[in-house]
């Protein structure tokens, strides 16, 4: 029998989902069974698979000791890279300015070194992370961001704050602006673009349409454009998500027949040939948190904003160097 005590990081979850996540080999099946013959209960009382669990409470497993029993302890993350472009970071969040070419997270070609590797290590090496001290709880990335893109990504040092992040993006309550070079003189200077997005999740690329189609969704971008290159037939504009979908910027400048420069899915190859460069130009740069309604221990961000002062190709642009 073990006993496990419910801390911040593993409160406001299901029964069964503390449970998958703290014995990994207990099956499914027996852990199903166990909660149903009271071999596992809550607060020395009988719980259900949908219990909520809280701070403070008491978990009781009279299971056999075979699957208390955890894995050697070696951490992937560790062979990570230090490289980590911090922007801001307290006790409950860091904001992390992730380069073009680094991966979120872990894929079938790359395991080791991604963005979330990366906070995982840093945290770790400063005693901030635990992975033994943890029941189910892992430091969390709140948004992510296209291999191929850069830009400010959230991460969540605790559950609660993971929590909270969580729900305001849903609300939609972060307003996230992006730098973009685009082919082609804009003939408005600002406006909104709409229109509907399909996505062939096969092929990972997205359609957009003027009417709706089976399967798509709304989309709003709004953009302004702030510098021209007239010579090379080129503007630098800022963008601000109202919605937030799969390659909605590449795809919803493309479809106006202003592909982003350097984009080899939704723009032109030639085009992209004549300026050598292989990697778009598209970067998250800004982001304010704009809570509507009261958000916990995250309520002292509300209001701020945060930016990357310097994007790779903004200076480049402006001197007519590109």
């Amino acid at each position: 029998m073990k006993s496990f005590e419910i801390k911040s990081n593993d409160a406001n979850q299901r029964l069964d989902k503390f449970i998958r996540k703290s014995l990994p080999n207990l099956p499914q099946t027996l852990m199903y069974k166990y909660i149903r013959i009271k071999r596992i209960k809550v607060n020395k009382k009988r719980a259900e698979i949908s219990t909520m669990l809280k701070v403070g409470d008491i978990v009781d497993m009279y299971i056999n000791d075979e699957f208390f029993v955890k894995p050697e302890t070696r951490y992937d993350f560790t062979g990570a890279s230090k490289n980590l472009d911090i922007i801001y970071e307290d006790d409950n969040i860091v904001l992390l300015n992730k380069k073009t070419g680094l991966l979120c997270h872990p894929d079938d070609r790359e395991y080791i070194d991604t963005l979330i590797t990366r906070l995982k290590k840093y945290l770790y090496d400063k005693g901030e992370y635990r992975p033994d001290d943890e029941n189910s709880f892992t430091p969390a990335l709140v948004n992510r961001i296209d291999r191929n893109t850069g830009g400010i990504v959230i991460a969540a040092k605790n559950a609660e704050s993971l929590r909270i992040m969580n729900a305001q993006m849903k609300r939609r309550n972060l307003r996230k602006f992006y730098l973009c070079v685009v082919h082609g003189i804009l003939e408005r200077d600002s406006g909104l673009l709409e229109g509907y997005l399909t996505k062939d999740e096969k092929k990972n690329i997205v359609k957009v349409t003027k009417k709706p189609t089976d399967g798509s969704k709304e989309i709003k971008t709004k953009y302004k454009a702030l510098s021209k290159d007239l010579k090379k037939d080129l503007s630098l504009v800022e963008v601000e998500l109202l919605t937030g979908r799969t390659h909605q910027i590449r795809a919803h400048f493309a479809s106006i027949g202003h592909p982003l420069l350097g984009d080899g899915k939704y723009g032109t190859n030639k085009l992209n040939k004549d300026f050598g460069y292989k990697k778009q130009f598209l970067y998250s740069y800004k982001l304010i948190f704009n809570f509507d309604e009261e958000a916990g221990q995250l309520e002292y961000l509300n209001g701020r904003c945060f930016e990357v002062k310097d994007v790779w190709f903004v200076r480049e642009f402006k001197n007519q160097t590109l």
